[in-house]
């Protein structure tokens, strides 16, 4: 337990998660209200359902663009913007509905724009977990943000539908709108964050790059696939639940209500037990999460009992606790700081983004083979996913490796705005023959160091006339993104490059950096003096390969040609 809570001993966190139980309660809120509002003005099944879908569709469509803006402008100042945003569709539905001025596509387009908030705050909230508290407390954070859902999810529907019995949805919306103030008002105490000394990426190169890292990224990519199955195998259990309740259980909405509850509950205890779980199971935790969670929900669609079924559910919500934190905390500590926010818009998309399937897959064979069936089936795949999962390699938590930058890397950042590019990179080796094979394994663990922190091409050459003399070649969109691509070396990228200088048998291998000239407008050339100095300035201080003997006398005597070139 003390393990568990041990987060809330830092304050900007405490206080964060504090307002964060407030804003998700008024949550629940807006959802009961809104639905039941839609229904009433409209009576229709579509557009009850569209309203229920306005707050993640735009998650679909701005997850990456928003997980971009969290890695390359304040977090802070995002969470604002996104927590006003949403405010302020709340407040509006609640102003429009007490006038009586309220219409279905008011309300979807109102919906809308709290889901385009919500959109935006999911990246940059869950990328800041690890800059509020230590890195071994990350875990037990994500599991006390759960619990602050969970929390809501457990009271939230019932007041809900309290409030908009007895007062009306006006009322809920306008107890939502005032419920992002408290979060408003912590993340105003904090001090901003000190303003970048070089420009951002431009989008389409953040989002590309963030792609690519994880596409490069080999343990990242099998936990985005984890979360994804996870997802479509789970979300059965909680979208057919009142089918299930109907059909099995022969109950109504106060059942339902207690089924869901249930599960909350489950959610608690997992939160207080994650600690002790992941010391006893280790590298299995997610597995077995997965397989636990598909047991449990085999049981719900098997059992006619409704106590059976609850405590089914109460172990459900254990499992899908141990099972989202463990992969959410070791997205966010296996992603560098740098991509972080894409890093976790790609882990939302995996999930959240998946979940409304998971759903219609259900719900479409539930139509065929009955909604207890369906339960039963796609959990009964997800015990499966979790059995293959344990082959997969995913990582253990406390086995991330951390992606500290090595003490002696020297990632000072550099004060100007380079321009020019794209940037192509050329490394020669000289290496023995006997040690080709060793060459090329080390080649391909620097292919991904060098696709993952910046290079969108690359490509590794075998000179015609001496074979000894081996070649890399990388590409990048601008000198910026390759002065920025110094900064992003981790301890084992560094060891990665390191290991592959070795084998130059010339006294170490050599760059030569070539960049494309703007022929036709003299403005936009770069200025090349200083941008030559800063990056030599890199390269003798960080551990990166040795500029060639033409770089060095090009600086000396203040040239600055294009390309050049090492003579044979």
């Amino acid at each position: 337990m003390t393990s568990s809570v041990a987060p809330l001993r830092h304050s900007r966190f405490r206080l964060l998660w504090m307002a964060s139980v407030v804003s998700n309660v008024g949550s629940f809120l807006q959802t009961v209200a809104a639905g039941w509002l839609m229904l009433q003005l409209t009576g229709s099944p579509l557009w009850v359902g569209l309203m229920a879908a306005s707050s993640t569709l735009p998650l679909l469509f701005l997850a990456l663009p928003a997980g971009a803006l969290a890695d390359t402008v304040d977090r802070r100042q995002i969470l604002l913007v996104s927590q006003g945003l949403m405010g302020s569709a709340a407040l509006g539905m609640a102003v429009l509905a007490f006038f009586d001025q309220i219409t279905p596509g008011l309300l979807l387009t109102l919906g809308l724009m709290l889901g385009t908030g919500l959109a935006l705050n999911l990246p940059a909230w869950q990328a800041m977990v690890p800059d509020l508290v230590p890195r071994g407390l990350v875990a037990s954070a994500v599991a006390l943000n759960s619990v602050s859902f969970n929390v809501a999810r457990a009271i939230g529907p019932a007041l809900g539908g309290l409030i908009v019995a007895t007062a009306g949805p006006d009322l809920a919306f306008f107890i939502n709108g005032v419920s992002y103030v408290g979060v408003i008002t912590v993340l105003l105490s904090w001090r901003a964050a000190p303003e970048r000394a070089d420009s951002p990426d431009p989008m389409r190169n953040a989002i590309a790059l963030g792609l690519r890292f994880a596409r490069f990224t080999p343990p990242f990519r099998r936990l985005l696939g984890v979360a994804a199955g996870f997802a479509l195998t789970s979300a059965v259990v909680q979208s057919l639940l009142p089918n299930v309740t109907e059909e099995a259980l022969e109950g109504g909405a106060t059942m339902y209500g207690f089924l869901l509850g249930m599960m909350g509950l489950g959610a608690l205890a997992a939160a207080f037990s994650r600690h002790r779980a992941q010391e006893s199971l280790g590298r299995h935790m997610v597995p077995v999460g997965i397989v636990g969670f598909g047991i449990a929900g085999t049981a719900v669609g098997l059992s006619r009992n409704p106590l059976l079924t609850g405590l089914a559910m109460f172990i459900a919500g254990v499992f899908w606790v141990w099972t989202l934190s463990t992969l959410n905390a070791t997205v966010q500590l296996l992603a560098p700081a740098w991509i972080r926010g894409r890093a976790m818009s790609l882990y939302t998309l995996s999930f959240v983004g998946l979940l409304p399937i998971g759903s219609i897959v259900g719900g479409a064979l539930g139509d065929l083979i009955g909604s207890p069936g369906s339960v039963v089936v796609l959990s009964t795949v997800a015990i499966g996913f979790g059995l293959v999962v344990v082959r997969l390699g995913v990582p253990a938590l406390g086995e991330v490796v951390a992606t500290d930058p090595p003490a002696d890397w020297d990632l000072t950042p550099h004060e100007f705005d380079m321009s020019g590019g794209p940037v192509m990179v050329v490394n020669t080796w000289v290496i023995r023959h006997a040690e080709l094979e060793e060459f090329l394994q080390a080649m391909d663990r620097l292919r991904l160091v060098r696709l993952r922190t910046g290079a969108y091409r690359w490509a590794l050459y075998r000179n015609a006339e001496d074979p000894h003399r081996m070649t890399e070649v990388m590409v990048l969109s601008s000198w910026q993104d390759h002065i920025r691509q110094h900064q992003r070396i981790d301890a084992e990228a560094a060891e990665v490059i390191r290991a592959t200088r070795e084998f130059d048998r010339e006294g170490g291998p050599v760059t030569h950096h070539l960049v494309a000239v703007e022929v036709a407008d003299r403005e936009a050339r770069p200025q090349w003096e200083e941008l030559l100095a800063v990056h030599r300035g890199l390269h003798d201080a960080d551990g990166s390969i040795p500029l060639s003997e033409t770089d060095q006398a090009t600086l000396a005597d203040g040239s600055a040609p294009i390309g050049h070139r090492r003579d044979p």
